[in-house]
Order: structure tokens, then sequence, then C-alpha cells
């Protein structure tokens, strides 16, 4: 969506192909390191495996730094299952375009973008191989205007394929990866993986998040064991991470994506929000004071 570097030029008549195609490149690479300069912190939401809530995660993550007055992106680049325009009710959003820029959609006090606002139909399979994913990712950080943001939150898909290793290498320093599992050994298997690839890579682990660990009584709005607990945290001293914290299942939840209205801001005073604001203020602290202490959200 960028405009061609080689309009107004008054050598571009001699120039050749090939001199054309470096000077786009050159421009695009100048886009894409003015927009990465201008967001803080960059935070990867990962997971080993599927089903272990990393979308709402992330979701509940993003604005949980942002009521804590922090400026905050969240960047959904599981292009194969886009939940993120779902859980925040924004399914049928188009971004608007200025300047030859796509801008985020905002909700909520967040901004958003997610391939889920550029397809025809929500029903379309997206059957891409690896260099048109990254050529999209590009896009999503080159092609979009974030503009000051203290966080990017990035929704990554299961795994570490393309997508997560496109995106820790597109945007280099000031990132970090959150790992979400759930307590159970074959999640934890997959976790272990995620931080040999973050490892691999150079891109720090910010911490682990078990999720699903425990469950809030829809009736009492007590938090109690009835599932296995504390193989994250487990998991986590093993492989000398920072372990974030436990968010407890609150059946709430489920209604709450469903209907775009994330449950951080439908029940303010369950468990599971006051568990996802304190790992919130503690990755913060990771972000901006690795070594210890309180970290202002927005310095």
């Amino acid at each position: 969506m960028s405009e061609n570097p080689c309009n107004g030029c008054d050598r571009s008549s001699s120039c050749s192909d090939t001199d054309k195609q470096q000077c786009d490149q050159q421009q695009q690479q100048e886009q894409m390191h003015a927009n990465l300069a201008r967001i803080k912190h960059k935070i990867l939401v990962m997971s080993g495996k599927g089903g272990v809530g990393k979308s709402t995660t992330a979701v509940n993550l993003a604005l949980s730094l942002a009521k804590e007055g922090a400026k905050v992106g969240l960047l959904d680049i599981d292009l194969h299952g886009p939940s993120v325009p779902t859980l925040l009710g924004l399914e049928l959003q188009r971004p608007e375009v200025k300047n030859d820029l796509m801008l985020p959609v905002p909700k909520y006090d967040i901004t958003v973008m997610s391939i889920g606002f550029l397809i025809q139909e929500q029903d379309d399979a997206l059957i891409w191989r690896g260099p048109m994913k990254a050529g999209v990712i590009q896009q999503f950080i080159r092609d979009v205007d974030w503009g000051e943001l203290d966080y990017l939150v990035v929704d990554c898909p299961p795994g570490t394929g393309d997508e997560p290793l496109s995106i820790a290498q597109l945007l280099g320093e000031d990132a970090g990866a959150v790992l979400v599992t759930t307590p159970q050994k074959v999640s934890l298997v997959d976790v272990r993986k995620s931080v040999t690839f973050c490892r691999q890579l150079k891109l720090p682990v910010y911490g682990i998040v078990e999720n699903m660990s425990g469950f809030v009584c829809p009736k009492c709005n007590e938090a109690v064991d009835i599932f296995k607990k504390g193989g994250g945290r487990e998991m986590a001293a093993e492989m000398a991470v920072p372990f974030l914290g436990q968010v407890p299942v609150d059946p709430r939840m489920v209604e709450a994506g469903d209907e775009g209205t994330p449950a951080v801001l439908e029940f303010p005073d369950s468990p599971t929000t006051k568990a996802v604001a304190d790992i919130a203020r503690e990755l913060s602290l990771r972000c901006l004071n690795p070594g210890g202490g309180t970290a202002d959200l927005t310095e």
C-alpha cells in the first residue's frame, strides 16, 4: 500500500528495473523501522498448542494494560484462525486507509488489526504458503499506522511455525514473549518447545501464564481447585524462565467472548479479572524494569 518511491524522482527514467526494486525495498524498510521506533515494547503471546486460551489471554492482557493508562495496540497474526475480531465484537469491521496506511480499528481503548478485517467472508479459508504469510505480517507492521504505543501485543497462532518466526524476526529489539499453557502435561510438553524456540531466536521470555488454573464458581465468585494446577509454575522453574501467574476458568468468559465483551471489562470483580490484572502489572515490570522493583505502565 506504500506510495511508489519513483514518483517525482528526476532519475527514475534512467533507472533499471533492479534499481527501482531496490529503491522500493529500501523505502519499505525505512517505513517499517519508523513504525517500530514508535512502539516501546512488543509482546508476543504464544502457545505450544491450541486450545489453551491464548487469544483470550492476549485480548485480556492488552485491555488490562490499557486500563492502567498505557497506549496499547493488539495485532492478530493467527492468519488461519483469527479470533480476536470475534472476542472484541469486531467481525464486520474494515480498517480505514489514510495517507496510504491502514488505520487499526479502535475498541475499548485499544487499537486492533487482524486478517479477519481484510477477508471478504468470515468462512473464507486462507490457503497460503510461508512467503505469503511473511509478506502479510510485514504489511501489518509497515503499512499500518500504529502511532505512538507503549505496548504492541501480538496474538500468534499455536506452535513455532512461519508466523511466530516472521514476527519475531521483524520486531527485533524491545520484544519478548509470553507463553500460555494449561496445567496438563500435554500442554506443558509443547510450551517447552516454545521456550526453546525463543532461546534459539534470542527472544526474551517475559514469562509463563498458566491458564485454566482452577475454576471460578458462578454462584459465589470464589476460585476453587477442581482441576490440576501448578504445572506451569513447575515447568517455568525447570526451564529457568519467569512465571507470571495463574488464571482460573470463569464460565462467564465463554459467553463474554462470544458476545464480544471481554471478561476483564464485563466482570471486574471476578478472580479471573484480578489474576489477569496482576499478570499485566508483572508483565509491565518485566518489560520496563527486568531487574526488579515497580514500574509505571506509561513510563
